[in-house]
């Protein structure tokens, strides 16, 4: 099947009033002809969570090389290997690794950029709080021919579209209010939900991933209208192709944005037909 793959961050209405950046990040990264991975990630955006974007940013790049060299330390074995590695550690081991990774990324980040460090009551580094600043969720996406393994650490969605149906990859817990889980917090990984599911690419019909943050539903009265938008961003390509979509969808969001909630809004779409 030939793939086609297109992110969209935007900064969101009420943040461009307050004159707020964009604290969303996404990263599309293409293995191969054939492997893909995704990862979107929504930054916290509060007082409390001061370099979030940056967070954010090395929350997408935390995912796709862990997933990277997690392809490459399998590449002489057998494809069960893997499908059996990620069916088994992946709400363990490769979450405790996001975690770590990104908390280690983050602290590096911290003292290159020379700010203030937090100390506890013995004055030793109190690295959680620092943690807390870079606050952000984690959305991810591993999708090969024969399955797709999907990562889901705080809000935000992961959809599969079809002519059919829309269906959510993850089933992910929702938070009453503004809280989410975090990478920020103590053993974040317990946070994390991830999935296994098999594919044939080869005898499928055309079909769509689409992963985007929290301003993106939330900017709709309820989970109907959410997905019946991204079931017309679907219908839209097969009837005026990926690249027209591709190039109104920043003008799009942004529209959504203001007539929604006006929160940053990112979308990350990867066609297959």
């Amino acid at each position: 099947m030939i793939r086609k793959i297109c992110g969209k961050s935007v900064t969101g209405a009420s943040h461009i009033r307050a004159e707020k950046p964009c604290q969303d990040s996404h990263k599309c990264l293409k293995i191969s002809d054939t492997v893909t991975v995704l990862a979107v990630a929504d930054g916290h955006g509060s007082e409390r969570c001061l370099y979030s974007k940056t967070g954010s940013q090395i929350a997408v790049n935390t995912f796709c090389s862990v997933i990277k060299e997690l392809l490459a330390s399998c590449e002489n074995q057998p494809l069960e290997f893997l499908t059996s590695y990620l069916n088994r550690e992946g709400e363990l081991r490769i979450s405790q690794t996001i975690e770590e990774e990104w908390k280690n990324r983050v602290w590096k980040a911290h003292l290159k950029n020379k700010r203030e460090k937090a100390t506890d009551a013995d004055g030793n580094p109190d690295k959680n709080s620092v943690y807390r600043l870079y606050g952000t969720t984690l959305l991810g996406l591993l999708i090969m021919p024969e399955f797709l393994f999907g990562f889901q650490l705080g809000d935000g969605d992961i959809l599969r579209i079809d002519g059919e149906q829309v269906q959510s990859v993850i089933m992910a817990d929702k938070i009453l209010g503004t809280e989410t889980h975090s990478l920020s917090s103590q053993n974040a990984w317990k946070k994390a939900i991830t999935v296994m599911r098999s594919r044939d690419e080869t005898a499928e019909s055309p079909h769509m991933y689409l992963m985007s943050t929290d301003g993106f539903a939330n900017s709709y009265p309820s989970t109907e209208a959410f997905e019946q938008t991204c079931r017309e961003y679907f219908e839209m390509i097969q009837e005026h192709g990926f690249e027209a979509v591709a190039g109104n969808l920043r003008d799009w969001l942004n529209e959504t944005s203001e007539q929604g909630c006006g929160d940053d809004i990112t979308v990350v779409m990867a066609y297959y037909c």
